[in-house]
């Protein structure tokens, strides 16, 4: 097995947040953004936004998915799912998982490279915690680990989140030819 396919220890972090956000933080400015639910969503669209976002920090436990089991997943009713858009185009996304009421998980969040560090980060975490707080839950949870983005676990902190537990595990990084195998099956 290439060294690269070979699977890497992370340390995963396990918060929750048991009180609404005070106050949302603010949209940021000068840049032509909006945020649209995926009803429904096509399973090559969830996969590119699964790929593209957690690309770099190794999200490949969907993408590992058959069809099936992910679209009962991501079309569940207790499933909400907001693709962010910059200029036009998918920027990020967010996935609210309520099957577990009174417990919202934050399932996904996070940004595509070319929308880093443009001050959406924040702004779009605030936006998902709308969402997971409509139904007025005993408490939103939601997990990261050590490769994820490197401001992941301070931002989640910063929006009210309290880290309860930690856990080892190991992540199965997907190869080219997965991949491949992947986009080829959605086409």
């Amino acid at each position: 097995m290439p060294r690269s396919l070979r699977p890497v220890p992370v340390t995963i972090t396990f918060l929750e947040m048991t009180a609404r956000p005070a106050r949302p933080w603010p949209r940021p400015v000068n840049l032509n953004i909006a945020q649209l639910q995926a009803r429904d969503i096509p399973l090559h669209f969830y996969r590119y936004l699964q790929w593209r976002v957690g690309k770099n920090h190794h999200w490949e436990y969907r993408l590992h998915m058959e069809d099936e089991r992910l679209a009962a997943i991501v079309h569940a009713e207790t499933t909400v799912i907001t693709v962010l858009y910059l200029d036009g185009a998918p920027a990020g996304f967010f996935e609210i998982d309520r099957k577990d009421s009174p417990i919202v998980d934050l399932a996904y969040f996070g940004l595509m490279p070319h929308a880093t560090g443009r001050g959406l980060g924040r702004w779009f975490l605030g936006q998902a915690l709308e969402r997971a707080w409509e139904t007025d839950p005993q408490k939103v949870t939601v997990n990261t680990n050590t490769i994820d983005h490197p401001a992941a676990l301070r931002l989640y902190q910063q929006a009210g989140f309290s880290p309860v537990r930690q856990a080892d595990a190991r992540i199965r990084p997907l190869g080219d030819t997965r991949l491949v195998e992947i986009a080829r099956s959605d086409a």
